[in-house]
């Protein structure tokens, strides 16, 4: 899209002169292990750096670097424990999603300080706004304790002890203070907050708290998950969706504010997902648009939903990129799963088909129209 800053401050320019704004993704839970800040901080519990993550002994009484040592029973959201060994120290570092995305330590104020000076220089190029990933896992219990036993595997669930963490509101509300407070103009702020409840969206949300303006929550994409989770299917009960939609349409309907979305760069797609992708597809994608629009709240449309774009056809694993499927799939061969069913279930549910190119056609105009492009 740009090359340079100044390529970036003409784009910005551009979508404001016709009208339109910019909202940048944020992602401060965590950051990559190749960022200059985790390089330092894994350079040696010396650095001055070294507590901007979570950095931690093995257990006591284990031997680090075998199973059972780590510093809890966490398990990651890609499966598998929170924490990655780290043989030049001896010590762990904690990762709630990849062991290649290290989680940030928002109990150190230098951390918060540093992010929010990161958002300020944004904000001064002109972007008008965040999309912030998993911002209720930002603050969490400094204790680290051990989670509930999740049968059938060695792990914890840890996310009682992050989702919301205990000083997620006073850490919003100083990033509202430090960085949107005092400036012209008007900046969207919405978070993506797995887990989280009416009551917590109408608090996170509520302008008198000055925290966020909407939140993303995922009460309707989980409806056709069975007990075991993501990967254990369920058929979905409509009845159950219209109550999900209303109880939330109900719950904010005073204080606070609703975002609505069907797909984004997580769910499958879902016309494939709660419609019908065969004979009824265009029915099926208009009615799903409908039930969407029609409701209190600010839509989000992520790219290829205004098309009706379905899942993609992936003939097997060698298909997949996406590391929580891949994750899926390798633990599930090792328990000796059905090969078969585990693609089923991952054509059906897993990430991919949100990452797929655009579902254009060899025909005339890519098959987006069968009229004249550029036409009145």
């Amino acid at each position: 899209m740009f090359g340079t800053l100044d390529d970036f401050d003409a784009l910005v320019a551009d979508l404001h002169g016709r009208g339109m704004r910019l909202v940048m993704d944020l992602v401060v839970n965590h950051t990559s292990d190749e960022h200059p800040w985790f390089v330092e901080s894994a350079s040696g519990p010396e650095s001055p750096k070294r507590d901007w993550y979570w950095w931690r002994p093995a257990r006591p009484g284990t031997v680090a670097g075998h199973p059972g040592s780590e510093p809890n029973n966490w398990e990651s959201f890609f499966s598998g424990s929170t924490w990655e060994h780290d043989p030049a120290s001896g010590e762990y570092y904690l990762h709630l999603f990849s062991r290649k995305q290290p989680d940030l330590n928002w109990e150190n104020p230098e951390v918060r300080a540093a992010v929010h000076d990161m958002m300020r220089w944004w904000l001064d190029r002109g972007i008008d706004g965040f999309r912030m990933d998993v911002v209720n896992f930002l603050s969490k219990d400094p204790a680290l304790p051990d989670g509930a036993p999740i049968p059938g595997t060695p792990f914890g669930n840890g996310f009682p002890f992050f989702a919301p963490g205990p000083r997620i509101h006073e850490f919003l509300r100083e990033m509202h203070d430090a960085v949107f407070a005092g400036r012209p103009g008007r900046y969207l702020t919405v978070g993506e907050m797995p887990g989280v409840t009416i009551d917590q969206a109408r608090r996170f949300t509520d302008p008198d708290r000055h925290e966020l303006d909407m939140v993303f929550q995922f009460e309707h994409v989980g409806l056709d998950h069975g007990p075991g989770g993501k990967w254990d299917p369920a058929p979905l009960d409509l009845r159950d969706l219209k109550a999900s939609f209303a109880r939330w349409q109900e719950g904010l309907a005073t204080t606070g504010w609703s975002s609505l979305y069907w797909n984004n760069h997580d769910q499958p797609r879902v016309v494939s997902r709660f419609g019908d992708d065969g004979l009824y597809w265009n029915r099926s994608a208009t009615l799903l648009a409908t039930v969407l629009h029609l409701q209190r709240g600010t839509p989000f449309i992520y790219q290829g939903e205004e098309l009706g774009m379905t899942n993609a056809p992936f003939r097997g694993v060698e298909d997949l990129r996406d590391i929580e499927s891949l994750n899926y799939y390798r633990l599930a061969m090792g328990l000796g799963s059905d090969p078969d069913a585990v693609l089923l279930r991952v054509r059906a549910i897993g990430r991919d088909n949100a990452r797929t190119p655009m579902q254009w056609t060899a025909g005339p105009n890519a098959g987006f129209t069968s009229g004249t492009p550029g036409s009145a």
